[in-house]
């Protein structure tokens, strides 16, 4: 079936890295594809700038990527070969404790398992069973419901990662195992009694054992450039510095694909849709958002515990009963005291994000969604906690609140950097309850954020599935 001829086959609005693998799939069909970006630089999340002194590249958002190298897509293309490097520390993740010790996550189960006491054969066994079916099912995971290839393995993880985080926790009997795997569930951003709160955790420590939790060599941004790059060297083309407010101002396409959240597609192209779809995108729910800081450091963080010396993500949160109540009472409306915060160190394995013996930090606490209160205080004090004499070693930080957040990112409502609250009632039905949740009501038109299965992160498959339903569509490929 020959199609009319129109400006582009497809165009892409937003270049973060789901609108990105968006645009690469389909131009490597053969078709021609535009991306339109708004800011100057192409990457949404995916950015790094000076943010405190001369010299300190930090990353203004997205800064941690264990499903950068485990994307079922994105380890299919050859970003090495457009300059993305990435670097793997000593230890993925390392979680301290208020005595003075902490729970890792290292590449080898029975490392880390060596550090979990009484639950060390528990921890070995759950994870090398998950860490087995992982391959067979990440495609199932990372995408809408459909029937499964490896439907037993699928079944045995989902009886798993579809409970609650409280009680799946109940595996487990001391403190360390516990704590750990709250840190873990914690990323899922909302309250860990939630169900399918375990299903981020067991993701994520399954991939800190496959491929580890690796950092970008020279920031985030590096994984948008490369990512940039080898979409132009296969004939793509790419537009920045505009914003879409109008679909009437674009060229002429036989798809459009949008990287936003519904707040914005309903803006963009509300007028375009059913009543039903409209109803539903305008009752689609954002979750808690972020305040997050950024540190020059005149040496490293000063932990404690040796583990978290050696570890580039640290979660600050000690007990999971601590993490759980700070979660939920968040959650709620309420700001905790001692909220878990999730550290980064990158500068400890790549030396060009600060000056020779100079370090940087990145963090950022759960707040409120839309809260402006400044959590700067709170969030050195749980910094201090474990790390005595950190707030010695500061010298400049930034932050960034829910409203700086959003400004900074458009998709990022109220600092809700998911995308919106990825519980059991929007995991596999975001943003609307559809057998293809990338299609809108109008023809030709396609949703393709973070808002869609399988939610936030930086994995591309967000775009890759819509791009797959685009492509079968309306250009009669299909991609197995």
């Amino acid at each position: 079936m020959s199609l009319e001829k129109r400006d582009y086959d497809a165009i892409v609005v937003g270049s973060g890295p789901n609108g990105l693998a968006a645009a690469i799939l389909i131009q490597q069909q053969g078709l021609s594809v535009l991306i339109i970006e708004g800011k100057d630089k192409i990457g949404g999340g995916l950015a790094s700038e000076e943010l405190t002194l001369p010299g300190f590249v930090h990353d203004v958002c997205s800064a941690i990527h264990p499903m950068a190298v485990a994307s079922p897509f994105l380890k299919t293309l050859p970003l090495a070969a457009h300059g993305l490097e990435f670097i793997s520390p000593t230890l993925a993740a390392a979680h301290p404790f208020d005595d003075g010790t902490a729970a890792i996550l290292d590449h080898s189960i029975s490392h880390t398992a060596s550090f979990l006491g009484d639950d060390a054969r528990t921890y070995e066994k759950l994870m090398t069973s998950v860490t087995s079916d992982w391959p067979l099912i990440d495609k199932d995971t990372l995408g809408p419901l459909r029937f499964p290839s490896h439907p037993l393995a699928l079944a045995s993880f989902g009886l798993k990662a579809l409970t609650s985080a409280t009680y799946f926790v109940n595996h487990f009997k001391g403190q360390a195992a516990r704590g750990l795997f709250g840190g873990m569930a914690a990323h899922a951003i909302q309250p860990l009694n939630n169900l399918s709160t375990t299903a981020i955790g067991l993701v994520l420590m399954a991939t800190g054992h496959l491929k580890g939790w690796p950092i970008p060599k020279g920031g985030s941004v590096s994984i948008a450039n490369a990512l940039g790059s080898y979409f132009r060297s296969i004939g793509g083309k790419i537009e920045t510095g505009n914003f879409v407010t109008d679909l009437s101002k674009l060229p002429s396409a036989h798809a459009i694909l949008f990287d936003v959240t519904p707040k914005q597609l309903l803006k963009i192209a509300g007028h375009k849709f059913s009543n039903i779809y409209k109803w539903q995108l305008e009752r689609y729910r954002y979750g808690m958002g972020v305040f997050k800081i950024d540190w020059a450091l005149a040496e490293p963080i000063p932990f404690k515990a040796e583990a978290c010396r050696t570890a580039g993500t640290i979660h600050l949160g000690n007990t999971f009963e601590e993490i759980a109540e700070g979660e939920l009472m968040t959650s709620k409306g309420r700001q905790a005291e001692k909220p878990f915060v999730l550290l980064s160190q990158q500068s400890l394995f790549d030396s060009s994000r600060a000056p020779d013996g100079k370090h940087t930090g990145w963090a950022y606490c759960h707040v409120p969604n839309g809260s402006k209160q400044d959590m700067t205080a709170i969030i050195e004090n749980q910094v201090e906690r474990f790390a005595p004499g950190f707030r010695d070693v500061i010298l400049a930080r930034n932050t960034m609140n829910t409203e700086q957040m959003e400004a900074h990112n458009p998709n990022y409502i109220g600092g809700d950097i998911n995308g919106g609250i990825l519980d059991i009632r929007q995991l596999f039905t975001r943003p609307v309850l559809k057998w293809s949740p990338y299609k809108t009501s109008d023809k030709g038109l396609y949703i393709c954020s973070s808002s869609t299965p399988p939610g936030g992160g930086v994995h591309g498959m967000c775009g890759y599935n819509a791009a797959k339903a685009a492509l079968k569509d309306i250009f009669k490929i299909e991609i197995k």
